[in-house]
């Protein structure tokens, strides 16, 4: 019996060391991929770094895109990639996978901004969804805009009489800044301009284009551009009707004939960036040409109609003939022309009881 299990024994070392050296006569275990990072089906940047894990080390690893780097079981592809849709193929000896990506470009660093300025909030740079439904707000198309301040409030009564005093009435052919008289808000006594009883803090009306522009250069700011305009009233929400969601109510903004007049600014609740009254209560002009068919042609960056710059427009608006931009919507207009998307034009020249303005300026870092 010790014969046969010392016999025994010998046959067992042996057979221990044809496995060491032979591995028992089975393959070695395949290589398999665990996870990628971002993940399969994201949304990356042009110069985003995807790292893909494996179980082990793989051997002969190729990728179809980008610049591909080995360190152990981490895999690095760096781009820079196309924008569109990434099809990333990955081989090796044990295997393959497919990673899908969508890439977006790359959007440029924000430098330091300073705080905005009295009165004003910041609205910053990046990409939203410009457009609506009705035939001049169509095709609805991605925009990206700069970082700009703009007025919390529309301009007041006691705003635009302060101007005056300072500028006096302008009127020189069809330029005229304001009516400044009856039936305005704003009238003329003791040789000064002032608001009337009430109505100081009530946004300015019977403002043309040209006073809009006058006064905006008076205070060192212009008036927005349409996109710039539209990108602040949506606060931030992405697709919505109103600054603030799909449906609208008396609580909600001045519209509709609800109070049949103009109401103090900051009356109603902010949106999300901190702008007051971006639907209803008066019209705001902006610095952009009316174009119903603009938005087929539009530039996806900056976009501003009827001008080769805002420099330009601004240092010949004097000599502008074509209708202006107008948005928002009034006290007097209903649901419909109150959304975000809603657009309207009118001659530079018009004085009208619902049409006002605010201001914005360009950040200077």
């Amino acid at each position: 019996m010790k014969k046969y299990f010392h016999l025994l024994s010998i046959v067992m070392l042996v057979s221990c060391l044809a496995i060491a050296f032979s591995g028992c006569g089975e393959t070695e275990g395949t290589v398999s991929f665990t996870k990628a990072i971002p993940a399969d089906g994201s949304t990356i940047q042009t110069d985003t770094e995807i790292i893909v894990t494996f179980d082990g080390t793989p051997t002969g690893l190729k990728a179809n895109n980008g610049n591909l780097s080995l360190s152990g079981v981490k895999a690095t592809i760096k781009g820079p990639f196309t924008t569109g849709t990434l099809e990333l193929v990955l081989t090796w000896d044990d295997g393959t996978t497919s990673l899908t990506y969508t890439v977006a470009a790359s959007e440029p660093e924000e430098p330091d901004i300073p705080p905005p300025p009295e009165g004003m909030v910041l609205i910053p740079a990046g990409e939203f969804r410009m457009g609506g439904s009705e035939h001049n707000e169509k095709p609805v198309h991605s925009v990206y805009v700069d970082a700009f301040y703009m007025d919390k409030y529309e301009i007041t009564n006691a705003q635009y009489a302060e101007f005056l005093n300072a500028k006096g009435k302008h009127a020189e052919g069809d330029i005229t800044w304001s009516l400044g008289e009856p039936p305005s808000r704003i009238e003329f006594v003791s040789d000064k301009y002032r608001a009337k009883a009430g109505y100081g803090n009530h946004p300015v009306t019977y403002v043309s284009w040209y006073g809009a522009m006058a006064y905006a250069e008076w205070a060192e700011k212009r008036l927005p551009t349409e996109a710039e305009w539209e990108k602040a009233a949506r606060g931030g929400l992405i697709g919505l009707t109103y600054p603030w969601g799909n449906t609208i109510d008396s609580t909600n903004a001045n519209y509709n004939r609800h109070i049949d007049d103009t109401t103090a600014v900051g009356k109603y609740t902010a949106n999300g960036y901190g702008l007051f009254d971006m639907a209803g209560n008066v019209w705001e002009w902006c610095l952009d040409e009316y174009n119903a068919n603009f938005y087929s042609v539009s530039p996806a960056r900056n976009p501003l109609s009827g001008a080769n710059s805002i420099e330009e427009l601004i240092n010949n608006y004097q000599n502008v003939k074509n209708p202006r931009v107008l948005r928002s919507g009034s006290w007097f207009d209903t649901e419909q022309v109150v959304r975000s998307a809603f657009r309207y034009g009118l001659t530079p020249t018009y004085l009208h009881f619902p049409n006002g303005f605010r201001c914005v300026r360009a950040v200077t870092p």
